[in-house]
């Protein structure tokens, strides 16, 4: 079996999760973190997100099914949360959440929801993974080297996560503002494709 025949499976997946877009993401969800607490949202959001893509990579279909969870429901889902972030970003809820750290309120940690999923595992990568795996029929190699594919998609993830402490610095607080409220139309329009997506393979629409 030919490494080289994983090359489409990396590339499906790099765009699918569409790491280079997810590091200006980061910045934004953890504006205001130091560095040391940077490190610690990207190492837990990357793990979560490994575990939850090797998950749905050996039983996705079968977790699913047991739960009589739909893929598009779960798509919809995905979308209805994700609309929520955007929200957030665009109306800066997140700095007035913020405000109440002084007064010995827990911070605000992005690392599990909106990082790890939906961003990182979300319904697209998740569909993606249980795809690729299903392509084996269930050959044992095939399924490791899906998933050492999927590692390497997320170290990549994590490098430019480890990254957005110079991206900050290079942008500024006014460029930080304009990004965020940016970044949180697009989050909204990709949340609403979700649903639409759902819907249309439901057949509602």
């Amino acid at each position: 079996m030919n490494i080289f025949d994983y090359i489409p499976a990396f590339v499906a997946l790099f765009v699918v999760i569409d790491p280079i877009g997810l590091a200006p993401l980061f910045v934004a969800l953890t504006r205001g973190q130091s560095v040391r607490q940077r490190r610690s949202v990207a190492i837990r959001a990357t793990l979560v997100a490994v575990g939850i893509l090797t998950l749905f990579g050996l039983a996705g279909e079968a977790v699913l099914n047991f739960l009589g969870i739909s893929m598009p429901a779960f798509r919809m889902a995905g979308g209805i949360l994700l609309f929520l972030t955007a929200l957030d970003m665009l109306f800066e809820r997140r700095g007035q959440r913020r405000q109440g750290q002084a007064d010995g309120a827990p911070a605000d940690d992005p690392s599990v929801f909106p990082l790890a999923i939906p961003l990182i595992a979300g319904p697209g990568a998740i569909a993606t993974m249980i795809l690729l795996t299903g392509e084996g029929g269930g050959d044992t190699t095939h399924i490791l080297l899906v998933h050492l594919v999927m590692l390497a998609v997320l170290a990549v993830v994590f490098t430019l996560f480890l990254l957005a402490a110079p991206l900050e610095r290079l942008l500024g607080p006014t460029g930080i503002n304009v990004v965020t409220r940016l970044l949180g139309m697009l989050l909204a329009a990709l949340s609403v494709q979700f649903v639409i997506d759902a819907m249309r393979d439901l057949q509602v629409i």
